[in-house]
């Protein structure tokens, strides 16, 4: 028996010494294998320009976000930022998107980058006053976004926005607008059309209940008149009071910009009498009312003050040259500041 064991001595010896080379050649692979994993993480990569810019498209899978990284000019293999990513169970977190890497960045900030959905933003502003036809021109002009409604006439953008309105004109809300670079203009359009529906339900719901306007449409036609007759913050309401009362008697609201509005691409920037005799849906000389839509994009103060109008007698104003106007009851008294401020009469 003593020599039985005798004899197993040395092969557990054996036994041992080769399980314990086994472990320490698996510890030494997971070591090495550790260290390539940091050296491919925390490495800064550089890359061929002082910034560069790539789009993740919809639905990428990590492996496609890989080849896009390694395609845009980072010395990042594509294999190596997959292997990052699913050894860091990141492989199904990956965000479409347009990002921008500017400066030394690791493979493992831009895998934090790729799945926070950090993007980078481009910014549009749309400023009050503006006609649907010149929003549309800035639209167009800004390269950071996708041209998806370029080819869109008016009636097909708004069918695919879901509008009912016939125009496009004044239905989309003048602010700031962040976007993500490479995004769809449609977006941003929708936005800015959901935005203006929200603004003016406000101003509706919250409107003074004796303006004599039917609808939010019209609360949003007038407010637009009262846009591009604003000079100056100040008289914004005093002149949505002028309108109101207008209406009131029935009398043409007569506001030259609703005039060069239907004179269109005919209007040279001169108004001349004829002009103010040529009948347009939009001539407020001719026609009494409200013009059939909007002329321009009015903002929020604007459409507050157009639904708050003050108590006033007053239905005559004339700009006084400063941007300031002058605001009278009687058309006598009218005609007085007419040859004051427009002729230099005294």
């Amino acid at each position: 028996m003593r020599g039985c064991i005798i004899a197993l001595q040395p092969k557990i010896f054996r036994f041992v010494i080769s399980t314990f080379m086994r472990v320490l050649k698996l510890l030494l692979i997971f070591a090495l294998l550790t260290a390539g994993i940091a050296w491919i993480a925390l490495r800064p990569l550089p890359h061929s320009a002082d910034s560069v810019a790539f789009s993740i498209p919809p639905g990428a899978s990590l492996r496609r976000a890989a080849q896009v990284v390694e395609s845009s000019g980072i010395d990042l293999p594509a294999w190596q930022f997959e292997l990052l990513g699913r050894l860091l169970g990141r492989a199904a977190q990956i965000k479409a998107g347009s990002y921008e890497v500017a400066g030394q960045i690791t493979a493992r900030q831009l895998l934090d980058k790729l799945t926070r959905g950090d993007v980078s933003q481009g910014q549009l502003v749309l400023v009050e006053g503006l006609t649907f036809k010149a929003f549309r021109a800035t639209l167009n002009a800004t390269p950071d976004l996708a041209h998806d409604s370029v080819a869109l006439s008016d009636a097909a953008l708004l069918a695919h926005l879901g509008a009912t309105e016939a125009s496009p004109e004044g239905l989309f809300f003048p602010d700031t607008y962040l976007f993500d670079k490479g995004s769809s203009d449609l977006h941003l359009l929708a936005r800015a059309y959901h935005a203006m529906q929200r603004q003016l339900a406000i101003a509706w719901e919250t409107r003074d209940q004796k303006i004599p306007l039917k609808t939010p449409y019209e609360l949003l036609t007038l407010a637009s008149l009262v846009e591009k007759e604003t000079g100056q913050a100040s008289d914004r309401p005093q002149i949505a009071a002028v309108f109101m009362n207008r209406l009131r008697m029935g009398m043409p609201l007569q506001t030259d910009p609703a005039v060069i509005y239907g004179l269109g691409e005919h209007f040279d920037g001169n108004l001349r009498r004829i002009d103010l005799q040529t009948d347009t849906p939009w001539n407020t000389y001719t026609r009494r009312g409200l013009p059939p839509t909007p002329i321009t994009t009015p903002g929020f103060a604007t459409l507050n003050a157009t639904a708050h109008p003050p108590v006033s007698d007053k239905v005559y104003f004339v700009a006084k040259g400063d941007g300031h106007s002058v605001f009278s009851r009687t058309l006598e008294a009218h005609n007085r500041a007419v040859a004051k401020y427009q002729r230099g009469q005294k």
